[in-house]
């Protein structure tokens, strides 16, 4: 009895396994069936969050592990055509999809109304260079859904640093009072600024050898709506002193710097020298990679000593209204005017070299009014008192300088310029006889050297190398400066017959 008792429920057990046979079958091609898959990329994803940053400063070689959800909000499943991390040359960053790993995962499915976790790992060793470990690295997540993309940014700190006033400030504003006393950036380590840094009743002195980067990118916030981030600004009651040597100059410049990087131009704002601002110097300071390099706006003060300003998506120096004093300044490679003075103001560059290749602007512009509108409906005049000795001029189009006189020479005091013992490069200029400027090489500058392009003047500007050539033009053409005995380089400057800008030529 017992034996067929349970050959009666073997029997049972079979007969429910068949009858469940055809709902498992037509279950399992339900769920195959490509028709309920939203294939085609005609939905949206949706994300934990938009960036996944890893908030950790790496003091030592580590690692961390971060991850966020995707959710599929729709009611049929959909099949993300790829899911993988966009860059990653240097494979900073590990990427797991819902227990896949790979820098690139295919076809990932998620379910009518369900979601997926994506972990991400980066490893970082802060003593690396910062070529290898930057003090941002910066990735995406991509979502290839056939139609369209979407993704998800990622985001950690490579380099232990100063970080002003911490990693989470983008397009925020931080103010610096000190109740008109001092404060030193001295720090061996770098120091990274995020956001805005407004300087207010404090004056900020960066010591020799001291290297700041500022990160950049477009930023939002109520004051300044939509920017450019990435900013240093001084209030009238404020200023910035960089006192850099030859041993150790200071550096300016954006937090990327791995390949691709180190050179690019905007990256980042610029420094402003804001209106009224006074007492601001750069010594033996280089400013670059950013929108502009410096600007000085209405009535503001800077002297600049052996300073380079490059790399600009817009000019190199901007004077807005202000008083500019340079002496041995370097300025190249810029999207627009290397050097900008605009309404008036008071300017003297001794031993410049200001150039400008391969874009449609000239070197130098100056004028002594502005234009607020398109057609100059509103525009405002100031008088321009300007001066420049022992400079050089010059680039690849026929006129590297661009004289702008609201007044077209009707009232002279208000366009006063001179040029002593400068090479420039000028040509309709002449012609222009509305303007005044057809005896410009007799009057206002009557001791310059018309150059052409045909003439030796630097040793390669292919490579941005603008120490003098062999036989340049601008050897032992300058006007001793008895309070300029050194080049940009620190240099000795012949004492009777120096060389015209930045560099004194020196034999190999």
């Amino acid at each position: 009895m017992a034996f067929a008792k349970y050959n009666t429920i073997i029997k049972m057990k079979k007969y429910t396994i068949y009858l469940l046979l055809p709902f498992l079958a037509l279950a399992f091609f339900s769920c195959d069936d490509e028709q309920n898959f939203i294939t085609d990329g005609n939905y949206t994803l949706e994300f934990s969050v938009d960036t996944l940053r890893f908030d950790t400063v790496f003091t030592q070689l580590g690692s961390a592990t971060r991850s966020f959800k995707v959710y599929n909000r729709n009611d049929r499943p959909v099949r993300i055509n790829k899911v993988s991390i966009k860059g990653n040359e240097e494979g900073r960053f590990m990427m797991n999809v819902n227990g896949i790993p790979g820098d690139e995962v295919e076809d990932v499915e998620i379910w009518a109304n369900d979601s997926i976790y994506i972990f991400v790992e980066t490893t970082v060793d802060p003593d690396q260079p910062l070529s290898v470990s930057p003090f941002v690295i910066e990735d995406q997540v991509v979502f290839d859904t056939g139609n369209k993309e979407q993704s998800v940014r990622l985001e950690a700190w490579g380099q232990n640093a100063n970080y002003i006033p911490n990693r989470f400030n983008k397009g925020g504003i931080t103010l610096l009072s000190c109740d008109n006393d001092v404060v030193v950036w001295d720090d061996p380590k770098p120091y990274v600024i995020y956001g805005v840094l407004l300087i207010d009743t404090c004056v900020l002195e960066v010591a020799a050898g001291t290297r700041i980067h500022v990160h950049g990118g477009v930023a939002q916030n109520d004051v300044f709506g939509v920017f450019n981030d990435g900013l240093i600004y001084t209030l009238s009651q404020g200023s910035i002193r960089m006192l850099g040597t030859p041993e150790e100059p200071i550096i300016v410049e954006g937090d990327r710097l791995e390949e691709g990087f180190a050179e690019a131009n905007g990256q980042w704002q610029g420094l402003v020298i804001g209106r009224g601002s006074k007492g601001n110097l750069l010594e033996y300071t280089t400013v670059k990679n950013s929108v502009f390099s410096v600007y000085v706006d209405s009535l503001g003060e800077l002297t600049a000593r052996n300073a380079q300003f490059y790399n600009t998506n817009s000019s190199g120096v901007i004077g807005f209204h202000s008083s500019i004093n340079m002496e041995n300044c370097l300025l190249y490679n810029n999207g627009a005017n290397s050097a900008q003075l605009i309404l008036g103001g008071n300017y003297n560059f001794k031993y410049c070299t200001v150039t400008s290749y391969g874009v449609d602007a000239a070197a130098l512009y100056m004028s002594n009014y502005f234009c607020y509108d398109q057609l100059c409906n509103t525009f405002e005049q100031a008088p321009l008192k300007a001066e420049f000795t022992n400079c050089i001029f010059f680039g690849s189009s026929r006129d590297e300088l661009l004289l702008d006189d609201g007044f077209d020479a009707d009232f002279p005091e208000l366009y006063d310029i001179a040029f002593h013992n400068c090479i420039v490069r000028v040509d309709d200029v002449l012609d222009n006889e509305e303007a005044g400027y057809t005896d410009f090489l007799e009057n206002q500058c009557a001791t310059c050297i018309n150059a052409t392009r045909d003439d030796p003047l630097f040793v390669d500007i292919n490579e941005d190398d603008y120490h003098l050539d062999t036989l340049s033009i601008a050897e032992m053409q300058a006007i001793p400066l008895p309070s300029i005995s050194n080049d940009l380089e620190d240099k000795d400057r012949d004492a009777s017959m120096p060389d015209i800008g930045c560099f004194e030529y020196e034999a190999p």
